[in-house]
């Protein structure tokens, strides 16, 4: 692991206690709806066997396990051990199984998954071309994976209002939590992270067929990849 997924991992181990609870307050609870749509998006169905990566505290993760019911299966793959463990101790869900696991080289063989997301983890990694070639070699042809993240506004207005936001509101608030530079190390990382358009392109190079949807006034974004299910 580089030296740069190492201070990540530990920025999300240090986060992993007040993860929840810094979600709720800074979304005013509107992360739930984002997350709703995103494995809508995914398009899981009854036995199918998906893969939540980048899980976090496991919330997509559950929420693929409702869908896919008893008779499927669920991956939530985190490489962050005690962001891991949280998710661990929220779940008693039998067809949840939990990987420590990095996105940049997953344990899983071709074509395996039905479906896939992601929440707040492609502009995390350090590599996101080969984070999407990850993704395309483990689902099956025809998948779906939907990419929930964070985004740059194409709006002038909108962009100072996310700047704002989160240097006025969210780096306040994860510092009464002792995590202010945990949060304040968000804003640089949404301005680095490519924009709606360049996501689709990165993933066409690997294969997908991808659609970013801008949400909340462009500051989210959910890219949507179909694995086609032939060579085009």
């Amino acid at each position: 692991m580089s030296e740069q997924s190492q201070e990540i991992q530990g920025i999300f181990d240090n986060i992993s206690s007040n993860y929840d609870q810094l979600n709720d307050w800074i979304s005013w609870g509107q992360h739930r709806i984002w997350k709703l749509m995103t494995v809508k998006w995914a398009e899981p169905k009854p036995g199918d066997t998906c893969v939540d990566l980048c899980c976090g505290s496991g919330d997509l993760t559950r929420l693929l396990a409702e869908k896919v019911g008893t008779q499927g299966k669920v991956y939530g793959v985190d490489f962050a051990p005690q962001m891991l463990a949280i998710a661990k101790q929220k779940s008693s869900e039998p067809h949840i199984e939990w990987v420590e696991a990095d996105v940049l080289d997953l344990p899983f063989a071709d074509n395996t998954f039905d479906g896939a997301t992601m929440g707040y983890g492609l502009r995390n990694v350090v590599d996101i071309p080969k984070s999407l070639k990850e993704i395309y070699r483990i689902v099956k042809p025809g998948a779906k994976a939907a990419i929930l993240d964070f985004h740059l506004p194409s709006q002038p207005l909108f962009r100072q209002f996310e700047q704002w936001y989160m240097e006025t509101i969210v780096v306040p608030l994860a510092r009464q939590q002792g995590l202010e530079e945990e949060y304040a190390y968000i804003w640089p990382s949404i301005q680095r992270f490519p924009r709606g358009p360049e996501q689709e392109s990165l993933a066409e190079q690997v294969g997908f067929r991808a659609t970013h949807y801008p949400i909340v006034g462009g500051t989210l974004g959910v890219l949507v990849l179909t694995k086609p299910r032939s060579v085009e």
